[in-house]
């Protein structure tokens, strides 16, 4: 049912503030961000390295969902999502296991999605999402397109790049004899 751990969600009151903190001094890299105008809030995903995901969430009016969480604090992690492949399978695996769960979307064609509440898992807010990780994602850390992976010579070594499914890369260099070497592998 789950695929992986795709993000962890913070929610804060000084977007601007916590968006400088993470961006420009810890260096995240921005990926997918927008507005939801019914549910008061503002999003933005970063990458943490290859693979890390992050995510900042905010309020934008009065009445936001948020409004009550951020009430007695400036901020604090909100939910974790994971990943899963089929929301619909996942929403009938739920009900039929007895599991409460709220928030059902599937309106849009990138992000499906449904919530278990903290008090059925054990303290947590759950988002189960059905989503491609790779549209959330700035390019300047995925591989697109058919080929999976991107090689880049340097004087001394190659850098090769690998899509992963969970959207991003991951970066391997390799000496001259380490590329000799599995060369050798990949024929055996």
């Amino acid at each position: 049912m789950i695929l992986r751990i795709d993000h962890v969600s913070i929610a804060v009151k000084d977007h601007s503030g916590a968006d400088e903190f993470f961006s420009d001094l810890l260096g995240l890299v921005k990926g997918g961000a927008g507005s939801d105008d019914n549910s008061g809030f503002f999003y933005q995903i970063y990458s943490a390295g290859d693979l890390s995901r992050f995510e900042l969430i905010s309020p934008t009016r009065k009445g936001s969902f948020l409004e009550n969480f951020l009430k007695s604090r400036d901020g604090g992690i909100h939910h974790i999502t994971f990943q899963v492949d089929d929301i619909k399978n996942v929403r009938l695996n739920l009900e039929k296991k007895g599991i409460p769960y709220f928030g059902y979307s599937d309106k849009y064609d990138n992000w499906k999605e449904l919530y278990i509440h903290p008090k059925d898992a054990f303290g947590v807010l759950i988002q189960l999402a059905e989503f491609s990780p790779a549209d959330w994602i700035d390019d300047s850390i995925n591989i697109r397109g058919k080929k999976k992976w991107r090689i880049d010579k340097k004087d001394d070594y190659t850098k090769i790049s690998f899509a992963h499914p969970g959207g991003g890369k991951v970066d391997i260099e390799l000496s001259a004899n380490d590329i000799e070497e599995l060369i050798k592998d990949l024929k055996k």
